[in-house]
């Protein structure tokens, strides 16, 4: 027994030996970024704004103790003071200055800088701070609120500059690096890799969003996002956070969307965006059934606004779009960035599925409308007729609920007045959902709705054509 000590000891250390070879391993499989940072951060710029906002003093006559100024006589110093200073409409209210914070970097050696549009929104002064301690006064030269991006531009000649790459090279999983000024702390280096790519974001629906890891706070908006080659692949722009900072979500603009965005503001001062004319929806499992698709892919057409160019060339509800110019459409949101980023203007193939055949059709791309709004619509609270085997009770159009829905004369279909689980809550109908197709045809009246629904087979799953909040969607509704 007395020789197990050394023998122990002797295995203590070959495992140690082992585990700091393997650690040394690792660690030479790590990227480097010193280099990196060292060359590009002279490009990487802080920017810091202010906006003259209303002082709050315009609550100081409801505050409890306060006297009304018309009731102290003329001349009392605290009417004077209450005039002046209590906000009375009309009169000047004191202002102040805010101060934002963000990140931005150099695109060309003779000044323009590219950032956030939320960065220097409504700004009154746009300061922007070097790595050489450098301070210089910005011009904005234009912004895209759709894109979230600014043009800026400062006096300067032979500036520090970034190189940019392709973002569309790009594959998840590698290693990218960002450098901003988070919470003000100028010059931060944070690092990561590519989460997903292509992500599409609510009311950003023409931006195929890098999502990445890196890590990303308020104050990193619109600075770089660089590859291993430290090309900038990207702008940092979004985090996704329920508390307001960094929870391992962010995401970046793609540079060459960036790069055109500023290359039409610097030439025109505006950006204009191809536009298609439909609302569409992604194709889930149990709609690609009912439409006869091998598995779910592209983006279902739901509605074809009027006077658009998918009117114009004949796309229909029901339609689901596979390729666009060339390109296929995974999903409904890979479609907006497609149209966006083609030519206003141009005539392009649209492929899509319609009655289980591929069909192409040429659309003559117009230039996105500046304001797309949608009106909201009240649901009606008339007694329904009941489909207790659907799990639902609808009613017909009269002209009070078109009224009360807002819903034109032309508009044809059934309300639906409640939901009662079974196959409708299933499918995601809601009360105050219009009924306009189903398989495809169109509903007039409660007889069409019985006679299309008799005529389906148990287990079916069919697509139902909804009017909600003015915007059409195909839901998959499957016979009982």
């Amino acid at each position: 027994m007395p020789t197990l000590r050394p023998l122990r000891g002797l295995i203590a250390i070959l495992t140690t030996a082992m585990l700091m070879a393997s650690t040394a391993a690792v660690a030479q499989n790590l990227p480097e970024f010193t280099d990196m940072v060292r060359e590009n951060s002279p490009a990487v710029v802080n920017i810091s704004t202010t906006q003259s906002v209303p002082a709050n003093h315009g609550g100081m006559r409801d505050m409890p103790g306060m006297p009304d100024p018309e009731d102290l006589p003329e001349g009392h110093p605290f009417r004077d003071f209450m005039d002046r200073f209590g906000g009375d409409e009309g009169q000047r209210s004191p202002r102040r200055d805010a101060q934002s914070l963000g990140s931005g970097f150099i695109i060309s050696e003779d000044g323009y800088i590219l950032t956030n549009n939320h960065v220097v929104e409504d700004a009154n002064e746009i300061i922007v701070r070097l790595n050489d301690r450098r301070q210089m006064t910005a011009e904005l030269v234009g912004a895209d609120d759709r894109a979230d991006l600014a043009l800026l531009k400062v006096d300067g000649e032979d500036m520090p500059t970034v190189e940019t790459g392709e973002s569309s090279e790009i594959e998840v999983g590698e290693w990218v690096l960002a450098i901003g000024s988070p919470f003000g702390f100028e010059y931060s280096v944070t690092a990561g890799i590519i989460s997903a790519k292509q992500r599409s974001l609510p009311m950003e629906n023409y931006i195929p969003f890098l999502q990445t890891d890196v890590a990303i706070n308020p104050g990193n908006s619109g600075g770089p996002l660089f590859n291993l080659d430290g090309e900038v692949i990207g702008v940092n722009s979004h985090i996704y956070s329920r508390s307001g900072g960094f929870q391992g979500i962010s995401f970046a603009i793609p540079i060459e969307l960036a790069m055109d965005v500023a290359d039409q503001l610097r030439d025109g001062g505006e950006v204009s965006r191809a536009w298609l004319g439909v609302v569409i929806q992604d194709v889930t499992r149990e709609l690609a059934e009912s439409f006869g698709m091998d598995r779910p892919e592209g983006a279902l057409v739901a509605q074809v606004l009027p006077d658009s160019p998918a009117a114009a060339a004949g796309l229909e509800p029901g339609d689901v779009v596979v390729e666009f110019n060339g390109n296929d459409v995974a999903t409904s949101g890979a479609l907006p960035p497609m149209v966006g980023q083609a030519a206003v203007g141009s005539t392009v193939p649209v492929v899509v599925m319609r009655d289980g055949e591929r069909e192409t059709l040429d659309v003559t791309l117009a230039q996105l409308p500046e304001d797309m709004g949608e009106e909201s619509s009240e649901q009606s609270r008339a007694q329904p007729g009941v489909f207790e085997e659907l799990g639902m009770a609808v009613q017909p159009l009269d002209a009070e609920r078109r009224g009360a829905l807002g819903l034109d004369e032309d508009v044809m279909g059934l309300v639906v007045a409640g939901v009662d689980g079974g196959p409708a809550a299933e499918a995601g109908i809601e009360a105050g959902d219009v009924i306009t197709r189903i398989n495809r045809e169109p509903i007039d009246g409660l007889d069409s709705f019985n006679d299309i629904i008799a005529g389906l087979e148990s287990g079916q799953s069919v697509p139902l054509l909804v009017l909600r909040d003015q915007s059409q969607r195909f839901l998959a509704l499957r016979i009982p």
